[in-house]
């Protein structure tokens, strides 16, 4: 038997191509276009003044200069209501989200002005809408906690929020700037798919705490833990807020559905959150909730975001944790900003430039450390209600943050009554969302193969899959392997190296088919070619069949002798 690994090709007179690796340069070069510039942007340069030039990469580099010129009244009628909507999910957002990082409420509502201002004018996507996320929410809090406790130096700690921010969008723009978007393609849909449904659970866990009203609960997110911290301060359950809480998540929760059953009706979910923030309101405002145990937000300051550029802190003795939680919201918030523009831009046959996303996120991070705000990237649900409205460009951004601006100015005050029970409810509806059960289940039962056995359709000379085409017959004393190799290293050398050695120890010889250029290299380099000998090498995998038939024949006749 001869196995053989490798893919097909087309068969003829034609031979491998053995040629000596390319040079260095060659090879950096061609590296770093493919690697800084795929979509080779300036590639209609040539012959063209410098002014057009000049206005092109200023339109490459700068999003904002290339659809704003061609903006019209008709586009801004669709952005206006597409803006006021989804600013209407900011607001309760905003404050649910700050609670969950354990930052004032205000902070919420000020991450949700200035950022998207930024976006609008370096992103790439037209309906990717900007705000805070609960799952870097989260990893701030239990980072930032383990140096500092924010009930005993409120002020140290959001100094840390800040920092944290900072570091995070510098660690973006870097990586946008040396454009290194492909980093975020090795968090494969699966690992995201289970980080945030992972997330999701924790994060309700944490919620329980607001929806039975309890001043006591645990520091862990384990399910054991807050089992127990549920069954210890059980005396502390207050049936008013567990009452209000539930009443207020089926609501949510029905909202949901409407909206599944008729995406027509997507406003009615979209304005559900705001709904349950006024209704909160009001009845905590009529029947002094704080009397009835149940807690509310608290004082929220009218004005826009006041600077904060020095309360960043640098002390040696906590930056470990600011450096840490930056690092790790870098790249969770561009997996997921990233992530879900893309995934609306194919609804519209568009595309976005993921190093661009990069910039703008950490630009938009850059300038809110500076003003007040905390880590913020394209929340899905926002984005969704975003779409759905009927945005056109970025300026649906622009709009949300006038009317956040306005919120600031006069409505603040008037949030200070939202009682945290329906915060929580909010949070719970937003992460029950986010835990794909039927996504997870089809991952849990998908496996993708990472070799295939290949056989003969009949009558023809293609090679396929023998378990996706039954039909495909075995070629005699003779095993197609094909292994999906885009590139080696040097210890997947080494693996064929053994495989050779051990194949050889029974008397089975083993031939390559077509490797791409980078495989081909790398085997030159390492003598493996030289090893297996260059006879050992097919174009196609017809051409390698007919020669293990003659290497078999004449062992057969040696043999015989």
């Amino acid at each position: 038997m001869a196995p053989m690994l490798g893919g097909g090709g087309a068969g003829g007179e034609h031979k491998v191509n053995f040629a000596a690796p390319r040079s260095f340069k060659t090879a950096f070069k061609s590296d770093l276009k493919e690697t800084f510039f795929p979509d080779d942007p300036f590639h209609d340069f040539k012959g063209k003044s410098l002014p057009i030039k000049a206005k092109k990469t200023l339109q490459y580099f700068v999003p904002i200069f290339e659809w704003l010129p061609n903006y019209t009244r008709r586009l801004f009628l669709y952005d206006l209501l597409a803006g006021i909507t989804i600013a209407s999910l900011a607001i309760p957002q905003g404050i649910s989200y700050a609670k969950l990082a354990d930052i004032p409420p205000v902070i919420g509502l000020y991450s949700s002005f200035v950022p998207p201002l930024i976006y609008a004018v370096f992103g790439s996507s037209k309906h990717l809408a900007v705000g805070t996320v609960a799952a870097s929410s989260l990893i701030i809090a239990a980072t930032l906690e383990k140096k500092v406790d924010p009930a005993t130096d409120p002020k140290l700690y959001l100094d840390l929020v800040f920092t944290t921010t900072l570091i995070s969008g510098v660690s973006q723009l870097i990586l946008g700037v040396f454009r290194l978007g492909i980093l975020v393609d090795f968090l494969s849909h699966s690992t995201i798919t289970g980080f945030m449904g992972g997330t999701a659970t924790l994060i309700c866990l944490q919620q329980l705490r607001g929806i039975f009203g309890l001043k006591h609960f645990t520091t862990h997110t384990d399910v054991v833990s807050v089992i127990r911290a549920i069954v210890k301060y059980r005396k502390e359950i207050r049936w008013e807020s567990t009452s209000i809480g539930v009443i207020f998540l089926v609501f949510l929760q029905f909202t949901k559905f409407v909206k599944q059953k008729k995406p027509k009706l997507f406003w009615v979910s979209a304005i559900a959150p705001m709904v349950v923030v006024v209704s909160g309101c009001v009845f905590a405002y009529l029947a002094h909730a704080e009397k009835h145990g149940i807690a509310i937000v608290g004082d929220l300051k009218k004005g826009i975001n006041p600077p904060s550029l020095h309360r960043l802190n640098f002390d040696p003795k906590y930056i470990s944790a600011p450096i840490q939680a930056g690092l790790i919201t870098a790249m969770i918030a561009l997996a997921e900003g990233i992530a879900i523009g893309r995934s609306f831009a194919i609804l519209e046959n568009e595309q976005i430039d993921g190093n661009k996303e990069m910039i703008a996120f950490g630009l938009m991070n850059i300038v809110g450390s500076f003003t007040s705000c905390y880590l913020t990237t394209g929340p899905f649900s926002k984005t969704a209600v975003n779409y759905n409205a009927g945005c056109k460009t970025q300026m649906a951004n622009v709009v949300m943050s006038m009317c956040m601006m306005l919120t600031l100015f006069f409505l603040a005050p008037l949030f200070s009554y939202t009682p945290l029970v329906a915060l929580s409810a909010i949070i719970m509806s937003a992460m029950l969302g986010l835990i794909e059960y039927e996504k997870a289940y089809h991952l849990y039962k998908t496996d993708k193969p990472t070799s295939s056995k290949l056989g003969n359709i009949p009558d023809t000379s293609f090679y396929r899959d023998v378990e996706q085409y039954p039909g495909a017959t075995d070629i005699p004393k003779t095993l197609v392997l094909q292994l999906g190799v885009t590139s080696i290293d040097i210890t997947g050398v080494e693996t064929l190296v053994e495989v050779r050695r051990s194949l050889e120890a029974k008397q089975i010889k083993i031939v390559l088919v077509n490797p791409r250029l980078e495989v081909m290299e790398k085997l030159i380099v390492t003598n493996f070619i030289e090893k297996i000998g260059t006879e050992c090498v097919f174009l196609s995998i017809e051409d390698a069949i007919d020669g293990c038939k003659f290497s078999l024949t004449r062992m057969k006749d040696y043999n015989s002798e």
